[in-house]
């Protein structure tokens, strides 16, 4: 007679992969693969690759706006843990509806503000120093990806709201934090 192997212990269900998630491990990706383009050619020939450096440092920035934007879907920015745990829960929940609803307006205005500099650089014509190419193209994705960030806070405000998500609770453990 044989024993079967016993159930493993439930595990907390798993949250789904967001589209920000894909996006940052695309530039991560991209990032790693034109480093080492990079420092191969630098080794071999003792000269710089220099289009890389305007390459990375726009993946950088989309990078870490995409990273921004799924620990906000997850409600998994950094807080002060203090003064969510010391508290009611009716404290714990006006305080995450402000820190959503400032992140979602801080976020809004740095929209607005980067929509006007990709604006200026479209208009004016600007190129990158090394490739030549409209500065324009490499930056667009910040407004864009801070609307979203904006969008995903609001959307976490929303659920605290509704009852649907506890303040500082950990989606992916399904429990608080």
């Amino acid at each position: 007679m044989s024993s079967s192997p016993e159930p493993d212990a439930p595990r907390a269900p798993r949250a789904p992969v967001m589209i920000e998630e894909i996006i940052a491990v695309a530039c991560m990706v991209v990032l790693v693969l034109l480093t080492l383009i990079n420092v191969v050619i630098r080794y071999f020939t003792d000269e710089s690759f220099a289009a890389t450096e305007e390459v990375s440092i726009s993946l950088m920035v989309v990078l870490t706006v995409a990273g921004a934007c799924a620990a906000a879907a997850r409600d998994r920015h950094i807080r002060i843990e203090y003064f969510y745990e010391t508290g009611s829960a009716g404290r714990r929940k006006r305080l995450a509806l402000l820190s959503a609803a400032v992140t979602c307006v801080f976020f809004v205005v740095l929209s607005a503000l980067s929509a006007r500099v990709v604006w200026d650089e479209y208009r004016y014509e600007e190129t990158t120093m090394a490739l030549g190419l409209p500065r324009w193209w490499f930056t667009v994705w910040v407004p864009a990806m801070c609307l979203v960030l904006a969008l995903r806070a609001a959307a976490v405000a929303g659920k605290v709201r509704r009852g649907l998500m506890l303040p500082g609770a950990n989606p992916e453990a399904g429990g608080d934090r």
